[in-house]
């Protein structure tokens, strides 16, 4: 495996020809440029989002190429404050592009302990997040690897409830 900065990730995400597929598990994210947004939300002072454009530019590219941008989150019912905030970001997503389905962790089984992104069912990329917050990813092609994330990417997909569906519940 090798390792890639968060400033390379959207270089390979410019190589997906199909689908790219993201996979969340955690309840928090301590990523530093959402810390300010998030205290916002919380206190509930209105935002821009000019921080969050440069990923919605990205995702629009890629749908606009016709890769798929999909993901599948596996969130803790009750929310956690950064569900919270996550659901409400999540418009933003879905109007770039990206189609987002939701599945309560209570109704997942068992659950990997690592987000991943799989493109095209054989490079995977191993989220990794820094103690001070900030993400890197660990990159495979290795064939078992992608097939058991494949795997995982199927049965959670199946089990998940489109984002629109599951913020009207």
């Amino acid at each position: 495996m090798r390792l890639v900065p968060d400033e390379g990730f959207p270089d390979l995400l410019r190589t997906c020809k199909r689908e790219a597929f993201h996979l969340e598990v955690l309840d928090s994210y301590a990523e530093p440029y959402e810390h300010e947004p998030l205290r916002r939300f919380l206190v509930g002072e209105q935002d821009d989002y000019a921080w969050f454009q440069s990923w919605a530019q990205l995702v629009q590219e890629t749908a606009g190429r016709g890769v798929a941008v999909t993901r599948v989150r596996i969130v803790t019912e009750p929310h956690a404050d950064y569900t919270r905030f996550a659901l409400k970001v999540a418009e933003l997503n879905t109007q770039a592009g990206e189609d987002i389905r939701y599945l309560p962790r209570h109704l997942a089984g068992e659950v990997p302990p690592d987000d991943f992104w799989l493109f095209d069912d054989e490079l995977v990329i191993f989220s990794a997040f820094g103690e001070p917050g900030g993400w890197s990813g660990a990159v495979t092609t290795d064939p078992h690897i992608a097939a058991y994330c494949n795997q995982l990417k199927q049965r959670f997909w199946s089990l998940g409830v489109p984002y629109a569906e599951y913020i009207s519940r």
